[in-house]
């Protein structure tokens, strides 16, 4: 690793040949991305990918000008120089990450890309002395600084009426039922689940330590099974839930989190205070699970605090008999 690092090349060091082939490679692999970003949104999203496919085009538009002018002036062979062979060129994220992005994160992702493009461009002309290689080159800048007004055209052009609202509802909806869900199952889980044979243990002991023990083997365990659990009911292809693994992770995560809460207070040695600073975390828990039901799954208030409220205080007291009993 460190011997690539070694020869990659400094800007200031490019030929202004090597400049405009460093130019269309870029443009290259602008477009590849805008078509990756397009064909991973046609399915749910085609007025979107529509947007994409058009800064596509313009970025062909942009390789084919420079290609031109470097027919010009070298000749036909353009050496092979990209992004990763100079020191300190700006980076695009690699494809394959698209996947794990929204779509409101994919449109901010092409904004900084055309952002990156507008510097390289007026570096580049700077950089060169030749009369119509900086005229290019700056047209380019200029074209790159007005791509935001180019997607909007091509947002007005795709995204009549209500399309874009439609698409972000869409949107927000597959985030709730990928991320969401699961992970609000996982956290109520875990938060009420975990509340009898932690407390029970607690007051059957009175000893901290076992008490942590416990709640840490109970919360993990519930974690793990509720992860694989998730995962493995629905593969998102016809329920539309999205990514097993996602939702898996989601759920297995915040189950944990919703057990260890009230297991992490029995680390302090004191029994009474370790019992009185959990159940302050058992009401902080349960009242954001209400919260997170009236907020992304429209459930009323009323009825979320019946459900998760009234639930967990009835577990925790079945295990606080059992314990004290």
């Amino acid at each position: 690793m460190l011997q690539a690092f070694g020869y990659r090349r400094r800007f200031s060091e490019l030929s202004e040949q090597e400049v405009l082939a460093l130019a269309i490679s870029s443009e290259e692999d602008d477009a590849r991305i805008y078509r990756g970003y397009a064909e991973r949104l046609r399915g749910e999203y085609p007025a979107s990918a529509a947007i994409f496919d058009g800064m596509a085009k313009e970025e062909d538009g942009h390789r084919q000008r420079l290609i031109d002018l470097h027919r010009t002036r070298f000749g036909e062979v353009i050496p092979l120089i990209r992004r990763e062979h100079v020191s300190g060129f700006y980076a695009r994220r690699p494809v394959w990450l698209v996947e794990n992005l929204g779509l409101e994160r994919i449109r901010d992702e092409a904004a900084q890309m055309e952002r990156d493009a507008e510097r390289f461009y007026l570096a580049a002309a700077a950089a060169t002395t030749d009369a119509a290689t900086r005229k290019l080159l700056g047209d380019l800048a200029a074209a790159e600084a007005g791509h935001s007004d180019k997607a909007q055209e091509l947002a007005e052009a795709h995204l009549a009426g209500d399309t874009k609202s439609e698409e972000e509802t869409a949107a927000h909806r597959q985030f709730v039922l990928t991320w969401v869900q699961p992970g609000l199952a996982g956290l109520m889980d875990g938060s009420v689940s975990t509340l009898a044979p932690i407390f029970a243990v607690a007051f059957a002991t009175q000893d901290t330590w076992t008490t942590f023990l416990v709640g840490l083997a109970a919360s993990v365990g519930a974690g793990i099974s509720m992860g694989f659990t998730e995962a493995a009911s629905d593969d998102g292809q016809i329920s539309g839930r999205g990514s097993p693994y996602k939702r898996g992770l989601a759920a297995g995560v915040m189950t944990t989190i919703g057990g260890l809460g009230h297991a992490l207070p029995y680390l302090i040695a004191d029994f009474w205070t370790a019992t009185i600073i959990a159940l302050m975390v058992v009401f902080v828990e349960l009242w954001a699970i209400a919260w997170i039901q009236n907020r992304y799954m429209q459930t009323p208030w009323l009825k979320a605090i019946f459900q998760v409220v009234l639930g967990g205080a009835l577990v925790f007291g079945a295990g606080a008999l059992i314990g004290a009993g």
